[in-house]
Parts: C-alpha cells; structure tokens; sequence
C-alpha cells in the first residue's frame, strides 16, 4: 500500500462519525462450528482456511554482463630497447586508438611493443558465471611492462564486489597473482633488454587499475547510476557490499559522469571506474585510463628516485665537513676527500639530467591536449591522481640536487683561491726575506 493510500486510511480512521449508544442488547454467543462428517465434502469457507496464503516473493537481484579489465603496470628500469625486445618477446608494435568522440587526429600516443598472452574462451574456471579470459602485455620504452588481464561474467552487483581478489581456477588463485606472475616471466625474457643506468629500485614499484564496464543496465545509463548509486559506490571504493558509505561520499563518488551520448556513461575513482556502453565500445576510454596511470606511476617512481639521491648527496656532504649523518644514512669511518665529493657530485648531477630527460619524455609520450572527450577524461584522471602535484615534486628535488651541486662547487672554489691566495702571499714574502737576511 502506498503511503498516500496508508494516510488516506488512516485519516477515514480517524474521522469516522461515532454512533450514538443505544439500549444494550443482550450478547449473542458464538456459532458452535461442527465437526463435519467424515467423508462429507468441505465448503467453500473451509478451502479458503486450509489454502496456503500466496505472498509475493522479493524480486531475484538481476545479473549484469560486465567485463573486469584488471591493468598493472611495473616500473622495471630507466628504459627499454622495443628492437631487442621484438627479438626476445614476438609481438606487435604500437597501440591503435579510432579517431571517433571528435578525438582530433594531431592526437600522439606511445608505440608500446604489445603481446598477447593468452585469449579465448577458457572453461576450466571455478565459477561458472565466468564466460572468457584474455591477457595482453604492454612493454613501453621508458621501461615500464603493463599487463591487461580481461575477464567477461554474468553477476549482480553484489557479486562484482571482490571478484578480482577470488580464485577464478586451480592455476589462477587471484588476478593479481596472475598478473605478478605473467610480470616476473616476461621480466626474466626481457632482461638483456632493460637497461637500469643507476635506476636500480630497492623495491618493485606497481600501479593497478580495474574497470568493470557494463554492456546492458536495462535502461539508460543515467538512471541505473542512480538507482543504484550506494552500490556502485561501495564497488569503486572497494568496500564490502553493505558497507555504511556516508551519502556525502556517495555523492561526490557519483558526481562527476563523463557521457558522450545517451548510451554511455563513465565514471572514475582512484583504484576503479564504471563504464556503461551497450556496444562495449570503450577502448579508447580503457587506452586513456592506462596512460594516465603509466604517467602516474613513472612520476611516483622518479620522485623516489630522486629522494634517494638527495639522501646520498646529504650523506656525501656531511661527510666532507665531518659532520653527524643523518638518521639512518651510512657512518664513514673517515671524512671524505675533496676529489671524491667531487666524483659523487658529478654523479648526482648526470643523474639530475637524465631526471629532467625522463619527465620530459614523459610529458611528450602522449600530447592528451584539448578540449574534446578523451582530453577531458584525460585531465580528469590526472587530476584524481594529482599528476601536477607530483611534478611539482619531481621538481622540487631537481631544483634541490642542483642546489646542492652549486653550493659544493661555490665551496671548492672558495678553498682553492684561498690556496691561491696564500701561496702567492708566500712567494712574494720569500725574496724580501732572503734580501733582508743578506743586507
């Protein structure tokens, strides 16, 4: 019953007229029911009683045919040759993009060396809502190895959540494990091909991406995002299915959609995005979430870098004035030599340049500029991962190693004229010494 029609009632209620109390009549007794004769047949009044009452059952939640595409990506050195590469991994140069959601055709995106690992329907999987699997790997110069791992289900929202975290056979325990897997065993192929050049990580640095991308909602898209708004929140976020999500973060998870027509919809999170296309035409949007991650991670991985360098660089220093390291950096038994602090400098500083060479063809990998849908997705992301504050950073340690360079080198040059200055002072004390002993 509808709330109009509950107050409706309860307003007849409350309002109907009171009958005036007449003489109490006497109080009737109950009907006595009888026990009807065995055999006889039962009436109408006694089948209505012993039917089983007919509620409605809650509506099955519905099933939706979403593809996972699972990205990691891994900063593996300061570069990759795609020409050995090509030898040592068969594959196929470049990634194409259509020129179509007025994407101009100045539009520049990097020839990554692409492999496919494994495609096809694959029916060896513990759910049978699984209907295919394919995995490709990406191999970019500036040493980075992407791999996409696709996965095609039949399940409710519920059920997407945690799905790639659950064992989809009994080799592949998890996506990620798989995906660090296929990684480790291309790296072991590619190894004459990396090249580190002082880039050695101490640790592997890794960025993952999972967009589930809906073919069929039932409707327009608009409306199945709100409809189930709460639910698609806690997917993006990553959070258990009945999850209190406070509403302010459901709005501001829901708020900003990218549509370029009625049919489709996208919506982005830091970790995961929606995409509804009933034509599954979104590889453009899946290419340009794979570049903003790539960016996202190659800057994290030289902001490391470079605070590494910093940290040698102030160890070196405070060595050549013998002074206290710092917490945690490496006692030396000795001060350190001029000439040495000069050979670690230069060091730093060829390192410093081939920093400022790795943003810059970071930056001209891929020229996303313009307002048109892909650029605005594309700045969109950069902007969830705060791309331009990490720049900054990147830049600020440039600026702090050259600094560094600058100061030690205005020290040296200071102490040599101070050198110059005494053995000149020297040489001239000398013959008025020798002319005054004499006379």
């Amino acid at each position: 019953m509808s709330a109009a029609r509950r107050g409706a009632a309860g307003k007849a209620v409350a309002t109907a007229p009171v009958l005036a109390e007449g003489p109490k009549e006497p109080a009737t007794k109950a009907p006595v029911r009888r026990r009807r004769a065995a055999g006889a047949p039962a009436t109408a009044a006694e089948k209505a009683i012993a039917a089983p009452s007919k509620r409605r059952r809650p509506a099955a939640p519905r099933s939706y045919a979403v593809e996972l595409v699972r990205m990691a990506l891994y900063d593996v050195g300061r570069s990759i040759d795609l020409k050995k590469a090509a030898a040592l991994l068969p594959g196929t140069a470049g990634m194409r993009i259509l020129r179509r959601r007025d994407t101009p055709g100045s539009l520049t995106m990097p020839t990554p060396l692409c492999v496919d690992l494994r495609s096809g329907p694959q029916k060896a999987f513990a759910d049978e809502a699984i209907e295919g699997f394919a995995a490709m790997a990406r191999v970019y110069d500036e040493g980075v190895i992407s791999i996409v791992v696709r996965l095609r289900v039949n399940a409710t929202l519920e059920e997407l959540h945690g799905l790639e975290g659950r064992p989809l056979s009994p080799g592949i325990q998890s996506l990620d494990s798989y995906t660090d897997g296929r990684y480790r065993a291309i790296l072991e192929q590619l190894e004459p091909a990396v090249s580190q050049d002082h880039y050695d990580t101490e640790r592997m640095e890794k960025e993952a991406y999972t967009a589930f991308c809906f073919a069929d909602v039932g409707g327009a898209p608009a409306d199945f995002v709100i409809e189930n708004a709460r639910a698609l929140t806690t997917l993006l976020s990553g959070e258990p299915w009945d999850a209190p999500i406070h509403d302010s973060q459901v709005r501001k998870s829901m708020s900003n959609p990218y549509s370029y027509s009625d049919a489709d919809l996208a919506v982005f999170d830091m970790d995961k995005c929606l995409i509804i296309d009933a034509e599954r035409d979104y590889e453009d949007l899946l290419l340009i979430t794979e570049l903003a991650n790539y960016q996202f991670l190659e800057l994290r991985t030289l902001d490391r870098l470079l605070d590494r360098w910093l940290d040698e660089a102030e160890d070196d220093v405070n060595a050549f004035y013998n002074k206290k390291p710092r917490k945690g950096g490496k006692r030396r038994s000795r001060k350190i030599r001029t000439g040495a602090l000069q050979r670690k400098l230069a060091v730093i500083q060829a390192l410093r340049l081939d920093a400022l060479f790795i943003l810059e063809n970071l930056e001209n990998s891929a020229k996303i500029i313009g307002d048109y849908f892909l650029g605005s997705v594309y700045e969109h992301l950069c902007g969830i991962f705060n791309t331009a504050g990490w720049t900054r950073s990147v830049e600020r340690r440039l600026d702090a190693l050259q600094n560094v360079y600058e100061i030690v080198k205005g020290d040296k040059n200071e102490r040599t004229m101070l050198v110059l200055e005494i053995v000149f002072i020297v040489v001239c004390i000398i013959p008025i010494i020798q002319f005054a002993l004499n006379s």
